[in-house]
């Protein structure tokens, strides 16, 4: 679960997308007198589940500390096409060159989100969980693992130093299952999880005989995992992966599993549609 403290990397993500984009300064926005002050809205033409709110609140906080932003939906809220999200009132050429960077930020990490709680509704009433992975945007995986919680999800390890994952040629290249297994036990602190990946229902036997508490079925078919479910009797935690969507989400949490991990909630992101307009 993402317990970080969101603020520097919001700074981070800011600054990038900022000098990113405004380079040596913002031609166009010099057409604009430099005091001259205004109010803008943003709308969203579909229905989303908004996410991201402080990364675009950042983006004009950084160029004019003293503009004002007021909310009518909050990150997690599910909003309708045409609802207003918040309005801005502050210096124009301030408004007018973070513009791009606020609602870039907003509008992934809304899409992320909103992918995200369309998978939770799908699986709802089965018990398991959406999980996110480690297939994010690069420089975005905090932002888009805080999208993955808004949307109703569940995060698994940030990145490699909180937590083990034991992989096929992770187990190649200890030697095995149990010598991966027994590895991993004796140098992992307890407070770290450690996850084994299996193709098969013979690695699952020979991962619970070693111990293993956390296992995920790679590329399962659906009877490959009720066989799972089965074979594993609540021993251990198991977790259903690999070239899992919308439709075929449901018949997955059906097995019995009891997390679904998905990359492409945070790879194979859509963007909202939203529209900012100055009065």
């Amino acid at each position: 679960m993402l317990t970080t403290n969101l603020t520097p990397h919001i700074r981070l993500n800011v600054s990038a997308a900022l000098d990113e984009d405004i380079g040596a300064g913002d031609l166009t926005a010099q057409l604009i007198p430099e005091h001259t002050q205004a109010r803008a809205t943003v709308i969203t033409r579909q229905q989303m589940v908004l996410c991201g709110t402080r990364w675009f609140e950042e983006c004009f906080f950084r160029l004019d500390p003293a503009c004002k932003i007021s909310w009518s939906a909050l990150d997690g809220e599910l909003v309708q096409p045409g609802q207003q999200l918040c309005e801005i009132k502050g210096k124009a050429r301030a408004m007018l060159t973070a513009e791009r960077s606020a609602l870039n930020f907003l509008q992934l990490l809304s899409g992320t989100a909103t992918q995200v709680r369309r998978h939770v509704e799908a699986i709802a009433g089965t018990g398991a969980k959406i999980m996110d992975t480690r297939k994010t945007l690069p420089g975005l995986r905090i932002a888009q693992k805080h999208a993955v919680l808004a949307g109703g999800g569940h995060n698994q390890r940030i990145g490699l130093y909180d937590g083990v994952l034991i992989k096929e040629n992770h187990i190649a290249a200890a030697g095995g299952i149990r010598a991966a297994l027994e590895q991993a036990f004796r140098i992992t602190p307890p407070d770290v999880p450690i996850q084994i990946e299996v193709e098969n229902l013979d690695e699952l036997r020979v991962a619970l005989d070693a111990g293993a508490k956390q296992i995920l079925l790679d590329n399962f078919d659906l009877d490959g995992m009720r066989a799972a479910v089965s074979l594993n009797a609540g021993r251990a935690e198991l977790e259903a992966s690999g070239g899992i969507n919308l439709q075929t989400v449901r018949a997955i949490a059906e097995t019995g599993v009891d997390r679904i991990s998905i990359g492409a909630l945070t790879k194979d992101v859509q963007a909202v549609d939203l529209s900012m307009r100055f009065a």
